[in-house]
C-alpha cells in the first residue's frame, strides 16, 4: 500500500479584508449609495456625523477629518503652531525641534520636516517598543533642548506610550506640546483615558490595514484646544476659514465624504473588534508558552508583546522577538503564513533621513528591535485553528 503523505497545512494570510467586509457589506454599500444619491461629495454630512462621534469616542472636544494618517501628522503639528514653512529661508533663526521615536513608520519623522521643524531622536522602551520618557529627558537636556517645542510619542502597534513619563515631562517644561502618533491606536487607552485625548493634538490613520479602517486613505486630528482646531481645519482646505479667502498656505486635504461613510459603519463596530483583538494576543499567548518556546530574551527563545498595566491595548499589530528572524520568516512563508517586519531600518539610518547626523549605534534599544520584531496575523476574524497553525509552525523551526 502506497504511503499517504501529510497534507499541506492551511495558508494563514496576514491579514484578510474580505472577513470584516462580507457581514458588512449591505451596511457599507448602503451607506456608499446615500452619498451617491445626495451628490455632496466634499465635507458633507457624512464628514460631520464621523468627526463628531470619532471626538466623542476619543472623549476629544474636536475632531478634524482628513486625506490621509500622515496629513493628520502634519495637521496636529501645523495646527499646534510647531514649526514653520518659510524657515528653510531664514537660516539665521534655529528651527522648532520635535522629539520623537526612531523606530516608527517613516511619515512620524517626514510630517515634522513638513511642517518646517527639526526631527530629534531618543531611544525607545525595549519592553513595549514605545518612546522612552527618560531617553526624552536626556535630549531635552542636552544641547537642542532649548529649541525643542514639541514631543511626538507613538502609540506603537497599538498600544499607548507611558503617558505618565511625558505628562510629567510637560510639568517640568512648561510650554513644551505634547503630540500623540495614534495611527495604530484607535480605541487604545492609558489609565482608561483614549488614545486622542491624552495630549494637546493626535494623529490618527484609517489605512486600509489599520483597526480602524477606510476603504482607501483617510486620517483625522482630535484636540480640546479650540485653536488648534481652528488652525487645522483651516490648513486642510489651503488656508481659508472663508471661500477664496487664504489666511495662511495650507494644503488639499479633505475626508472624503464616501471613507466618512465607510467609517460611521465601521466605528459602531470598533470597540467589539477590539476586544476581539485583545482576546486573540491572549490566545497567542497562551499558546506560544504551552509550546514552551518562550524566553525573556531572543538568546533563548521568542520574546512575548509586553502590555503595560496602565494601558488597555488594540493590537493593531502582534509583535515578537524573534532569534533567526529572517530564516524564520522564510519558513513562514514556505508554509504560507504571514508574516511582516515592522520596521527593518529605524528612522535615523533611514538614507532620506541621513543628513540628521545619526549614525549606528546611536540607540541601540531601537536597532536591536529592528533586528528582531517580526508581526505576526491577527485580527478579529482569526480562527483558532489558524493561530494554532502558525504557532505550530514557528515551534517547529525551533525544534
Amino acid at each position: 500500500m502506497a504511503a499517504v503523505s501529510n497534507p499541506a497545512p492551511q495558508p494563514v494570510p496576514m491579514l484578510d479584508f474580505s472577513r470584516q467586509f462580507v457581514p458588512l457589506r449591505k451596511e457599507i454599500l448602503d451607506a456608499i449609495a446615500r452619498v451617491c444619491d445626495s451628490q455632496h461629495f466634499i465635507l458633507g454630512p457624512q464628514v460631520s456625523s464621523f468627526e463628531a462621534a470619532a471626538a466623542s469616542t476619543c472623549c476629544a472636544r474636536y475632531a478634524i477629518g482628513c486625506a490621509s494618517g500622515t496629513d493628520a501628522l502634519w495637521l496636529a503639528l501645523a495646527g499646534a503652531g510647531i514649526g514653520d514653512s518659510t524657515s528653510a529661508i531664514r537660516s539665521s533663526t534655529p528651527p522648532d525641534a520635535v522629539i520623537t521615536s526612531p523606530f516608527s513608520f517613516f511619515a512620524t519623522a517626514s510630517t515634522i520636516l513638513r511642517a518646517g521643524a527639526q526631527p530629534l531622536f531618543a531611544d525607545i522602551d525595549p519592553r513595549t517598543f514605545n518612546l522612552s520618557s527618560a531617553s526624552v529627558a536626556e535630549v531635552l537636556a542636552g544641547p537642542h533642548g532649548d529649541h525643542v517645542k514639541a514631543v511626538l510619542p507613538v502609540h506603537l502597534y497599538g498600544q499607548c506610550a507611558d503617558w505618565d513619563g511625558f505628562a510629567a515631562l510637560q510639568r517640568e517644561h512648561p510650554g513644551l506640546l505634547l503630540i500623540e502618533d495614534a495611527a495604530q491606536a484607535f480605541g487604545a487607552t492609558w489609565n482608561t483615558i483614549p488614545a486622542g485625548s491624552l495630549g494637546d493634538a493626535a494623529a490618527f490613520s484609517f489605512y486600509p490595514t489599520k483597526n480602524l479602517a477606510a476603504m482607501g486613505d483617510a486620517g483625522l486630528v482630535t484636540t480640546s484646544n479650540p485653536e488648534i482646531d481652528r488652525c487645522a481645519r483651516s490648513l486642510r482646505v489651503h488656508g481659508m476659514t472663508r471661500r477664496y479667502y487664504h489666511d495662511e498656505v495650507g494644503a488639499n486635504s479633505r475626508l472624503d465624504e464616501m471613507q466618512a461613510a465607510v467609517l460611521n459603519v465601521k466605528l459602531r463596530y470598533i470597540a467589539e473588534w477590539n476586544r476581539q483583538r485583545r482576546d486573540r494576543a491572549r490566545r497567542y499567548n497562551q499558546l506560544f508558552r504551552e509550546a514552551v518556546i518562550v524566553a525573556d530574551s531572543t538568546s533563548d527563545g521568542i520574546v512575548l508583546p509586553y502590555t503595560d498595566a496602565r494601558a488597555t491595548p488594540v493590537f493593531h499589530q502582534y509583535v515578537i522577538r524573534a532569534p533567526r528572524r529572517s530564516a524564520l520568516r522564510d519558513h513562514l512563508t514556505e508554509l504560507q503564513i504571514g508574516s511582516e517586519i515592522y520596521y527593518p531600518v529605524p528612522l535615523h539610518l533611514q538614507a532620506a533621513l541621513k543628513d540628521l547626523g545619526y549614525k549606528p549605534g546611536d540607540f541601540p534599544h531601537a536597532e536591536r528591535a529592528a533586528a528582531e520584531v517580526l508581526a505576526l496575523p491577527l485580527y478579529p476574524e482569526l480562527r483558532d485553528d489558524e493561530q494554532q497553525t502558525v504557532v505550530e509552525a514557528i515551534r517547529s523551526f525551533y525544534a
